[in-house]
C-alpha cells in the first residue's frame, strides 16, 4: 500500500477498539520517497473508508519519516474535505524536501490544489484531468443558518483563488479562472496548461479516480471516465442507497 497504511480491529465496545498504525513506503531511496493521493482527502483518520484515503495528520507523520527525502507526489483523486486539502497543501509547500507531482488520472476538486505543492511545474498528462469548481457542501437548517454557509463557502473559494493566483499561465488573469470553477470545468493536460503553470506529460492508462464525492457533486464529468452503469443511472439501487448513506456520514463528520 503505497504511503499511509494503518492495521485496526473492530469491536462492539468502542472503549477496547484498538488502532495501530505503520508506515509502508513505496520505492524508497536515501533520496527519494514516493507518496500517493489515490482515495478520498478526509479530515481524519475516522473519515478514512478506504486505506488509499489520506488525511492532514497521516501527512505530517509521513513526512516527519520521509525526513527531508525528496517527494515524487502521484495524485488520482477526486477531493473530498476543502480544510484538509488546504492543510495538506501547506504542509507539502513547507517541506523542505523536493516536491515532483504527477497527475496519474485525475486532480478534482480539492485535490486540484495539491497538484500546485510541486517545487517546479506538476505534469498531468494529455488524457488526465484537472477538474476545478466552486466548493461544495451540504447544509440543512434556517434562513439565518444557509446565508452563514454560503458565506462561509464564498470565503473559502477565495482562499482556493489565492493558490491558483500562484500558478497562472503567462496571460491568464484569476478572473478567468474563476469562470471555469463557475462552470465547474475538466481540464485535460493540454487545456489545463493553457491556464496554469503545468507540463503536459504524455497519455496514460490508468483509470480516473471517480469516487463517490465526484458522483455526489460534479454534474459536467467526462463520460469517458465514468463506468458504463453510472453514466446511465443504472447503478444497483441497494449499492448506490448504501454507498449514499455511508458518504451523507462522512460529509456530516467532516463538517463538524
Amino acid at each position: 500500500m503505497p504511503g499511509i497504511a494503518k492495521k485496526y480491529m473492530a469491536c462492539r465496545d468502542g472503549k477496547h477498539a484498538t488502532v495501530e498504525k505503520f508506515y509502508e513506503f513505496k520505492n524508497a531511496t536515501e533520496t527519494t520517497v514516493d507518496l500517493y493521493f489515490y482515495g478520498d482527502i478526509v479530515s481524519d483518520w475516522w473519515g478514512a473508508w478506504q486505506e488509499e484515503d489520506q488525511y492532514p495528520e497521516a501527512i505530517k507523520n509521513f513526512l516527519t519519516e520521509a525526513n527531508g527525502r525528496d517527494l515524487n507526489i502521484y495524485i488520482n483523486s477526486g477531493g473530498g474535505s476543502v480544510f484538509a486539502g488546504i492543510a495538506i497543501y501547506n504542509m507539502l509547500k513547507r517541506y523542505q524536501g523536493r516536491k515532483t507531482v504527477h497527475v496519474d488520472a485525475l486532480a478534482g476538486s480539492i485535490a486540484s490544489v495539491i497538484v500546485f505543492a510541486d517545487s517546479d511545474m506538476p505534469t498531468i498528462p494529455s488524457n488526465a484531468y484537472l477538474m476545478i469548481h466552486k466548493p461544495w457542501a451540504g447544509c440543512e437548517g434556517n434562513a439565518t443558518e444557509l446565508r452563514k454557509m454560503a458565506e462561509t463557502l464564498d470565503a473559502v473559494e477565495s482562499g482556493i483563488w489565492s493558490i491558483y493566483a500562484e500558478h497562472l499561465a503567462e496571460g491568464v488573469d484569476i478572473e478567468t479562472v474563476k469562470g471555469l470553477m463557475e462552470a465547474e470545468t475538466w481540464l485535460n493536460g493540454t487545456q489545463a496548461a493553457e491556464y496554469f503553470r503545468v507540463k503536459v506529460g504524455e497519455e496514460n492508462t490508468i483509470a480516473a479516480a471517480v469516487q463517490d464525492y465526484t458522483k455526489l457533486y460534479c454534474r459536467n464529468a467526462p463520460k469517458e471516465i465514468l463506468k458504463p452503469e453510472d453514466a446511465a443511472g443504472q447503478q444497483d439501487t441497494a449499492e448506490q442507497e448504501k454507498r449514499k448513506q455511508i458518504v451523507a456520514l462522512t460529509m456530516a463528520h467532516m463538517g463538524q
